[in-house]
């Protein structure tokens, strides 16, 4: 691979010897200027793999050019060789402060001049090699948490659905609920990443569910007061299987599953809270959650007309829902439908994603 090397003097004759010298090195490929500003323009769009620069020069000294040139993207780093006549201490010192990584001192020597050019070409190398090593892992890094991310997320999906196999619900529908969860984070703004996290954990609000007889999950007609208690307890079944994990898809889950059935004024459940008490995921998932379960089909009723359940969507917000979240699944109504139309009560998937 070929390195790069800028060489900047003010003296054409000095120019012209410093580049006969680096045609001594193999794969060194010379670029020069007697002007700082010129390089440093030219730096701007180009990486050096080493600049040499003198120190003596009358419109910006070799100083303030490493100064300057430090401050450019990808040149805080690259190896500097200052070459100066004047080998006074403090002027060293102020080439270190700067960024300097080495000297030579006029009238330049052959030899010195392709040792310590080699030397800092090395240095060079080994920064390339680093950085190629840093890029590779970080891509297999990646590629890796993927891979964890999509098992991770499938195995939660199957979880999900074998609760769901237990209630008149369908695996269509954890698939629509996460979904319209996802629109409706969209529409609120938030982030990709947590319109991510929110369609991948969202799936598990009602894992509670699996610790709750079939009697009362199953009964065909209106629970009792007394059954109804029993069945309010699968919300914090759900956050005490979910909780006190160190994963963050599982971390959303547990606090989805505790407050899905809260109300926006208070008066739901497991703990009575108000407004944005609730958590955000848990608000948006109980609008995606109700609204599916409307218009779904269940042995216990026919399912609504999707408009019908929007209206009761709307009627609610601010009692049973938040508004913010009614307007932002308002807003993607035509993602809505299309996603219920999608996953039908037949579809059969292994995994959430839209």
């Amino acid at each position: 691979m070929k390195m790069s090397v800028l060489v900047l003097d003010d003296a054409q004759i000095n120019v012209t010897l410093l580049c006969l010298l680096l045609k001594k090195i193999d794969q060194c490929e010379a670029v020069s200027f007697v002007e700082p500003e010129s390089a440093l323009n030219w730096c701007n769009s180009h990486v050096p793999d080493l600049v040499m620069v003198d120190y003596m020069m009358p419109m910006m000294d070799g100083v303030e050019f490493i100064r300057r040139f430090r401050l450019l993207p990808g040149c805080h780093d690259i190896p500097v060789l200052m070459i100066t006549a004047n080998s006074e201490l403090e002027l060293r010192y102020q080439a270190l402060d700067v960024g300097a990584n080495d000297f030579l001192i006029k009238p330049i020597d052959k030899i010195e001049f392709l040792a310590r050019t080699k030397n800092m070409l090395a240095l060079r190398e080994s920064q390339r090699f680093l950085q190629d090593r840093a890029s590779w892992l970080a891509v297999e890094v990646k590629k890796a948490t993927t891979e964890i991310r999509a098992r991770e997320r499938e195995t939660i999906f199957r979880l999900s659905k074998a609760a769901d196999s237990r209630d008149p619900e369908t695996g269509a529908h954890i698939l629509r609920m996460a979904n319209y969860s996802r629109i409706i984070a969209e529409h609120l703004g938030l982030s990709e990443e947590e319109q991510q996290l929110l369609l991948e954990a969202a799936p598990m609000h009602d894992l509670g569910k699996v610790g709750i007889p079939d009697s009362i999950l199953l009964k065909p007609g209106k629970l009792t007061a007394d059954e109804f208690e029993i069945m309010k307890r699968h919300a914090r079944m759900g956050y005490d299987i979910l909780a006190g994990s160190a994963s963050e898809m599982l971390q959303a889950g547990a606090q989805i599953a505790l407050s899905h059935h809260e109300k926006y004024d208070g008066t739901g459940y497991p703990e009575g809270l108000k407004g944005e008490e609730i958590s955000l995921f848990a608000r948006i998932v109980a609008v995606a959650d109700v609204f599916d379960a409307l218009t779904s089909e269940r042995p216990y009723k026919a399912a609504w007309d999707v408009h019908d359940a929007l209206t009761f969507l709307k009627e609610g917000a601010g009692k049973h829902f938040d508004p913010l979240c009614i307007n932002a699944f308002i807003a993607g109504w035509e993602q809505v439908l299309e996603i219920r139309n999608r996953y039908r009560d037949e579809t059969t998937g292994s995994g959430v994603l839209s």
